[in-house]
């Protein structure tokens, strides 16, 4: 399938690179099955599920990875992109020229990486020695949250995208970038949807770097997908299977849910407790097994993001509604509005 089937224009100063305050006031583009749109806030989420519907949320952490490091007076610095051990990760590091294996990296007081390996585009391998505290502890002292590149600040992250770039249910450490489907809710909108008689089912998909990846080849049938870790338990494949066996609609949170979901899954469409790392890659025609809705925010022209929303509603539908929501001056990425796709 040609990859510029998926292109769009979007002006840049639709690009958000702060979120709305609160939250859940977020706008959401409800766009139906047979492609109309309607346009609501993402605090009315309540108002549009059904009970006895079952939302599926991610709930991965952003860890704390972007780190500023010396390589004796000169300054580098280092994205961790996925742990290979619990001292080790795979890292992107700039400026990469210089560092060679045996190189070591300060970044403060006990607290060094050794570069292991040297790939050709600014991949590391980088084994870590903390005699300060335990990785985590560290990482949470000295490292800063890692944005996506398209949020563009002079100032680059500050204090508030400690919280912000966090969605309030976040408990598993070891994302690299936030399911940003999940940052418009909060405590209060959760209890609504308690209320409302809609479940809760939790699943763990770490968000690697790979999910900001641009396409570089022409088909999508030569893209190398990227892999990320994910956990589906017992208890949470039973709560989805038993919501959908009563009638019940099952809600992704994000794309990464809706990954997750769809690798757990057999061709019945009945999931099952998975825990593994998965590179499913998402296009038009391809058949959903466990997913009626899902709530997604807007994705880059060209993207594999785009490529399964697309999958979900329709390339046309969702070229269609995006053009709308540029014209209604929608934010877009990660900080932006929010859609809600009914397959």
């Amino acid at each position: 399938m040609r990859v510029d089937l998926f292109d769009f224009d979007l002006p840049d100063e639709l690009i958000a690179t702060h979120p709305v305050e609160p939250r859940d006031a977020a706008r959401l583009l409800v766009v139906g099955s047979d492609g109309k749109v309607e346009h609501r806030t993402f605090r009315d989420l309540p108002d549009l599920l059904l009970p006895d519907d079952l939302l599926v949320i991610n709930d991965t952490r952003v860890i704390p990875a972007r780190l500023t490091g010396h390589k004796g007076e000169g300054r580098v610095e280092v994205t961790l992109v996925s742990p290979l051990s619990d001292r080790q990760w795979k890292a992107l590091a700039r400026p990469a020229r210089k560092l060679k294996p045996g190189t070591c990296i300060d970044f403060a007081e006990g607290f060094t990486a050794i570069v292991v390996e040297k790939g050709d585009m600014g991949e590391v391998v980088l084994s870590f020695e903390t005699s300060g505290g335990s990785l985590m502890d560290l990482l949470e002292r000295h490292g800063a949250m890692p944005l996506p590149p398209y949020i563009k600040r002079r100032e680059g992250a500050d204090p508030a995208d400690r919280n912000d770039y966090q969605t309030v249910y976040a408990a598993e450490p070891g994302a690299v970038a936030a399911p940003t489907a999940g940052l418009h809710f909060t405590d209060d909108l959760f209890s609504q949807l308690e209320q409302r008689g809609v479940g809760t089912a939790r699943v763990t998909l770490h968000v690697g770097l790979g999910t900001f990846q641009p396409i570089r080849v022409d088909d999508t049938d030569d893209h190398p997908m990227h892999s990320e870790w994910g956990r589906v338990t017992a208890e949470a494949a039973e709560k989805i299977n038993r919501t959908r066996a009563a009638g019940g609609r099952v809600v992704a949170v994000g794309t990464t849910s809706v990954r997750l979901l769809e690798s757990a899954a057999d061709e019945q469409g009945v999931v099952h407790p998975f825990e593994d790392e998965t590179a499913i890659f998402i296009t038009p025609g391809y058949r959903f097994r466990t997913v009626d809705l899902m709530v997604t925010n807007f994705h880059l022209p060209k993207s594999t993001l785009f490529m399964l929303v697309s999958a979900f509603a329709g390339t046309d539908c969702m070229k269609a509604a995006y053009a709308e929501a540029v014209s209604q001056r929608y934010r877009f990425y990660s900080y932006g509005d929010a859609c809600l796709l009914q397959g």
